[in-house]
């Protein structure tokens, strides 16, 4: 395809955003909405025939485009796989319903809020399409900037606090990788991710190269013990802000310990393994009790998403076909229904301005459409059959018991510390006694919410139901990521 498919999707909103900010004072609120959700909803498409153009027949990076930079030093190189072009979809697909989000949540600088959550677009579309570790830094870094400002400029009472706490823990957490980019140039003289695969970085080097990789993902996914800035960014972000949050810069972390850590540092990958199987049971277990102490509902799901976040990482380094699948299935299926329950909240929250389980009870009674929607959403983050929430934690399951028996039981615990957590909440929101005497005159869901949830509720059912197209899709570059795995470790 001699078309800039990979460019025009990454800089497709950036135009968008630079459309309404020359617009200024010319049009009103309504008119910035539609402009963003216009090329939104093009991006979508525009990635769906991405999809739909893919050969999923192979593990080779496909619809590459390359071109020198900064005098042949960096290439602005990208290129997209089987698993990439899943994460692309869902970041354009969460999008438009972060857009639709703002006409019920954002009252104020509305123009502002949209043009950062197009630039967010951006940059989070090049972080899974780049294809040179320094293009990708610039993305995977940029993204601070615009989460920053929705955080600090349009989240609660504490938004600059939180603002500023997510910042600075994301950016001093990516200071060591970029060092490790600078010595990874320096031992291959290359910054192309392909050329780094082919050939190889000396074992001598592999072990500290990957814990400086680790100490920006840990902080991006986020792993215990560096998770406490996700609670306070969720809590006060805005609704959007939450959303994307959730749904896909948590998964730029999972989908960089594929694209980098395992196929670029196999032996180091191998070495600590035992590391991440702790550090992600101490998280789904520790944050799920946490979990099961909030009366504040973004906190209780910031810390689900903590102990489901657990679940990726075991799954991605048991270094078996059914993990790391699981682990990617994961990760899409995480990103749907986090996303999901966050607008269930925010719903409710545009309402009564209130986060808290006890300002609510017996919603069925009142916002009968809405409560069915939070019903089907909770009973999918808890793995659900039917939902899409059920095969990645199996998956992941299945590939933990292969390499330790005691990790998997330890897993399979969270789950029913999820359901705990998760049944609790929707047992005090949706079946409580009806305490308060506002909610008796609340309305249900509007047009607007009900294409929100309902867009994801059906796809949250259908993956659950026929999961195909996502596993046809990354199957063979799993395959492929795994045998280069081996080969790796059996030359060294």
């Amino acid at each position: 395809m001699n078309f800039p498919i990979l460019s025009t999707l990454i800089f497709l909103p950036l135009l968008s955003s630079l459309f309404i900010f020359l617009s200024k004072g010319k049009s009103n609120n309504y008119s910035a909405i539609y402009i963003s959700l216009f090329s939104s909803i093009a991006t979508f498409l525009l990635s769906l025939f991405l999809w739909y153009s893919l050969d999923i027949s192979t593990a080779e990076f496909q619809f590459v485009e390359e071109k020198s930079w900064i005098n042949n030093f960096i290439k602005f190189k990208l290129g997209v796989d089987g698993i990439s072009i899943l994460f692309i979809v869902l970041t354009t697909f969460i999008t438009p319903i972060c857009i639709i989000s703002c006409i019920n949540s954002v009252k104020t600088r509305v123009k502002e809020f949209l043009i950062a959550i197009l630039i967010l677009e951006t940059f989070m579309i090049g972080v899974f399409c780049s294809l040179d570790l320094v293009i990708f830094y610039l993305f995977f870094e940029a993204g601070l900037i615009p989460m920053f400002l929705i955080i600090g400029v349009w989240g609660g009472p504490r938004r600059v606090y939180s603002a500023f706490k997510f910042f600075l823990f994301t950016l001093l957490g990516s200071v060591l990788m970029l060092v490790a980019i600078i010595v990874i140039y320096w031992l291959t003289g290359t910054t192309d991710i392909t050329q780094i695969y082919e050939i190889r970085i000396p074992k001598e080097y592999q072990n500290i190269l990957w814990l400086a990789f680790l100490s920006s993902f840990a902080v991006k996914m986020p792993m215990w013990p560096v998770h406490t800035w996700l609670p306070d960014a969720h809590v006060e972000a805005p609704t959007a802000g939450s959303v994307i949050l959730a749904a896909i810069l948590l998964k730029m972390a999972g989908y960089g310990f594929l694209r980098f850590s395992i196929p670029m540092f196999p032996i180091a990958s191998e070495f600590f393994t035992p590391l991440i199987y702790t550090l992600s049971i101490i998280a789904i277990i520790y944050t799920s009790l946490v979990a099961l102490m909030q009366d504040d509902m973004k906190k209780l799901i910031a810390y689900s998403s903590v102990a489901h976040m657990g679940y990726v990482t075991l799954g991605i380094f048991t270094l078996t076909k059914q993990g790391i699948e699981g682990s990617i299935y994961q990760m899409i299926s995480h990103g749907l229904i986090s996303a999901a329950l966050f607008l269930c909240v925010g719903v409710v929250y545009d309402r009564l301005h209130s986060r808290m389980i006890n300002t609510y009870g017996g919603l069925v009674n009142y916002l009968p459409k809405y409560s069915f929607l939070f019903l089907v959403f909770a009973l999918a983050a808890i793995g659900l059959p039917g939902t899409s929430g059920f095969l990645g934690e199996f998956l992941v399951l299945t590939g933990a018991f292969q390499k330790s028996y005691l990790a998997a039981m330890l897993a399979t615990f969270g789950v029913i510390l999820g359901a705990a957590y998760m049944l609790w909440m929707t047992k005090r929101v949706i079946f409580g006694v009806t305490n308060n005497s506002e909610i008796k005159s609340l309305t249900d869901v509007n047009k607007s919410e009900i294409i929100m949830l309902a867009s994801l509720a059906f796809f949250v059912i259908f993956f659950g139901f026929y999961p195909v197209p996502l596993i046809e899709t990354f199957s063979v570059s799993v395959n492929s990521l795994i045998d280069n795995y081996e080969i790796a470790l059996k030359s060294n």
